[in-house]
């Protein structure tokens, strides 16, 4: 079962995360438009940090293509992870995207709100490489970053719709990841709110990401 955990914000956290096990890394990056971004030297700087037994992952919420190929030209992430809006940035961009940049693993967020975000995901297949899946307010510019859950069971009938890898977001933590995996089955796992520490900092607390992994990892996908 493969784990992806976000946000990280430092090389020591980076690394911390490598030794627990934590399969992807993630580092938000964008040029201040959403909260908590990094900009690109800092996220260079924190994934230059991650032993090879990880791979470093970052995530673009924005939806404007130049931004994502020069975050991409300047960062070389082993997975671009794109998170706009499934409206906002269209299969065909994720096309053009892939065709001017190359060799590239994409990773897609796709919104979870009811039986119509089968045929979103599916419209991806072949196209990302990976997909992700993660709860969604109508409304919003990104998907995600609710720390709330969905229905596992729309999940699974995606996972099993597909044709590339599937990781199941939203809400995940500790408590719940081992209910979420048996009944979705996805490939892997993703948390970031649910194993953040609880002071505000959205800095990780590394004994409930210890637990995540480790209640993650005693499945198999």
């Amino acid at each position: 079962m493969l784990v992806q955990i976000y946000e990280t914000t430092s090389p020591e956290e980076a690394r911390a995360l490598a030794d627990l096990g934590v399969d992807h890394i993630g580092v938000l990056v964008g040029d201040g438009a959403f909260p908590r971004e990094q900009s690109v030297g800092r996220a260079r700087l924190i994934l230059s940090t991650i032993p090879s037994s990880s791979k470093g992952l970052v995530l673009v919420l924005s939806d404007d293509v130049r931004l994502i190929e020069h975050i991409i030209s300047e960062i070389k992430p082993a997975i671009v992870h794109l998170g706009a809006s499934s409206h906002l940035l269209t299969v065909s961009a994720l096309q053009r995207l892939k065709q001017q940049c190359g060799t590239l693993t994409v990773m897609r967020s796709i919104p979870v709100v009811d039986d119509r975000s089968i045929a979103i995901a599916r419209s991806y297949d072949g196209i990302a490489d990976m997909l992700l899946l993660d709860s969604h307010r109508p409304g919003d510019a990104q998907i995600g970053a609710l720390g709330a859950t969905h229905s596992w069971d729309i999940d699974r009938k995606i996972i099993e719709s597909v044709h590339i890898p599937v990781i199941i977001a939203g809400g995940l933590g500790p408590d719940n990841v081992v209910n979420a995996i048996k009944i979705a089955r996805p490939a892997g796992v993703d948390s970031k709110t649910k194993t953040d520490k609880d002071d505000g900092s959205h800095t990780k607390d590394l004994q409930k990401v210890k637990r995540f992994v480790a209640r993650a990892k005693s499945l198999q996908g």
